[in-house]
């Protein structure tokens, strides 16, 4: 869960990620805000047009038609792998859906079956929409399912979320195909092959010295904190980093804690001996429901140091013990080995 992205965030993330992208008219302003919020959201939704011809299909999902009025997604992939983005903010591309598949996205966690329509997926999912027949006999190119791939993973990089943060719309609303053609499955193991890697990387690079490597580490399970307390978090184990690197990470935290707390976290690194350097304190405020804080540092560890994280929480009531849960914690970032 996060706030969206401004519309610049959006397009620089896609172009980092490799993409060639066309801006189509007044995109950063056009949308359905005034039918509903856009945001929090959660993840990233693929579509299938069922039509056929690149410009025809921009068209139709820039402006949509009587019954379902434009922006019909954020980003129209065609064959050739352009993304032609149309409008930026509530689109009508995802509709009622199941509100356990949402649970799970947030979750990071396997999809259940979607078998209920109750929940407004246009607050919650980027979407694209991809130029595909959608009769199970229209190519994907390979440009274009590589286009795929980046989209998604470029909004996932941005936000800290992982490959199970991007679903089909079948997978989404009860009697929904889209995409058909090619599994989610697979589409999923290609963005989480992706985000191991830096933004822009293609399969076959030669990677010079130095190049750097991505950290991705995450968690889901239940983390209790005490309050006042700095407690090392597991990330996929305690240990972030070992061997002399430079590196540039931020930890995410799901965590469900009162309005007006005090959330602080910081990286440090730890030596043989038991002493350690630590970094900066990063602040965030406590926000009703979930609140999902980001602790962001660079530094260096020389080849004997560990990288780790530690949280502590201070309650809005001083005198308050009662113990919190972070639900989830990941780490992202890129390491430059020494």
């Amino acid at each position: 869960m996060a706030t969206p992205m401004t519309a610049g965030s959006f397009l620089k993330a896609l172009k980092a990620e490799g993409l060639t992208v066309v801006e189509v008219g007044d995109w950063r302003d056009h949308n359905r805000n005034h039918k509903g919020p856009w945001g929090p959201v959660n993840g990233v939704m693929i579509h299938h047009t069922v039509t056929r011809g690149s410009a025809a299909t921009v068209e139709i999902c820039r402006k949509g038609y009587d019954s379902l009025p434009g922006p019909l997604c954020h980003g129209v992939i065609t064959k050739d792998g352009r993304v032609h983005l149309v409008g930026y903010g509530r689109a009508n591309h995802a509709g009622l859906g199941d509100d356990d598949v949402l649970r799970a996205v947030v979750a990071e966690k396997a999809l259940p079956r979607d078998n209920e329509a109750n929940t407004d997926g246009n607050r919650h999912f980027y979407g694209f929409e991809c130029e595909n027949l959608g009769d199970g006999k229209d190519p994907w190119p390979a440009a274009q399912l590589d286009a795929i791939e980046r989209a998604a993973a470029a909004v996932c990089r941005h936000h800290g979320w992982n490959e199970r943060s991007v679903i089909g719309h079948l997978e989404w609303q009860p009697g929904k195909i889209d995409p058909r053609g090619f599994t989610m499955a697979s589409m999923r193991a290609r963005v989480e092959e992706r985000l191991t890697h830096p933004a822009g990387w293609t399969p076959g690079d030669s990677e010079e010295e130095d190049m750097p490597r991505a950290i991705s580490r995450s968690d889901g399970d239940d983390q209790e904190i005490t309050p006042r307390e700095w407690t090392t978090l597991s990330v996929d184990g305690v240990d972030l980093l070992t061997g002399a690197s430079h590196y540039q990470a931020t930890a995410y935290l799901r965590a469900d804690v009162p309005p007006g707390s005090t959330l602080q976290g910081r990286f440090y690194h730890l030596r043989p001996d038991g002493t350690r350097w630590t970094g900066p304190i990063v602040e965030r405020v406590g926000t009703s429901g979930d609140s999902f804080p980001d602790f962001g540092n660079s530094g260096s560890i020389v080849a004997t140091e560990r990288l780790r994280f530690e949280f502590v929480y201070y309650p809005p009531d001083s005198g308050d013990e009662t113990p919190v849960t972070v639900t989830s914690a990941k780490v992202r970032g890129l390491y430059w080995e020494a």
